[in-house]
């Protein structure tokens, strides 16, 4: 499978071709917020974000930025080849539940200390997810967690075709 061209960045802008692979993570102040039910389940200007060849960021929240008692520990893990393996949570409001839309990595791999006690959201699975008041468009595929903003350029992983990109 060969690369797909990268799309050229506008000015303020990112292309996901030139993040690192392995993946870097770096602190952002943007101001994130999740909302579920119509509830602001979480905020922060302390998010960080994981930065991977060819995906949308990843935001990462530090566990204090969710409401109390909107995450609910469930079953199961996966493992992701550079953080380690991951644990998730429902996110639940009295109006609403999204079905393992968080995750975190409770001891996360050499490189990736920083996302200890933080969690990413899958925004397909909440009603939306914001940076900086911007409403972000879900990582197509259903599979990976990234966040598309006008901010970053792809062609993203994740659809059709990409699987060996």
């Amino acid at each position: 499978m060969r690369r797909p061209t990268p799309e050229v960045p506008g000015p303020g802008q990112e292309s996901v071709w030139d993040y690192p692979r392995p993946p870097r993570v770096e602190p952002t102040p943007e101001t994130v917020e999740v909302h579920l039910g119509g509830t602001v389940v979480a905020r922060t200007t302390a998010a960080l974000r994981v930065l991977e060849t060819s995906h949308p960021p990843a935001y990462y929240l530090p566990r204090d930025a969710f409401a109390p008692g909107v995450l609910r520990p469930v079953d199961g893990t996966t493992y992701c080849e550079w953080k380690g393996v991951a644990t998730y949570f429902d996110l639940v409001t009295p109006d609403a539940t999204a079905h393992r839309a968080a995750w975190t990595y409770p001891d996360p791999t050499h490189g990736f200390e920083a996302i200890r006690e933080h969690l990413s959201v899958m925004p397909a699975l909440v009603d939306a997810c914001l940076v900086d008041g911007e409403v972000v468009r879900a990582q197509e595929g259903g599979f990976y967690g990234g966040w598309i903003t006008d901010r970053v350029v792809g062609p993203f992983k994740g659809g059709p075709g990409s699987h060996g990109w």
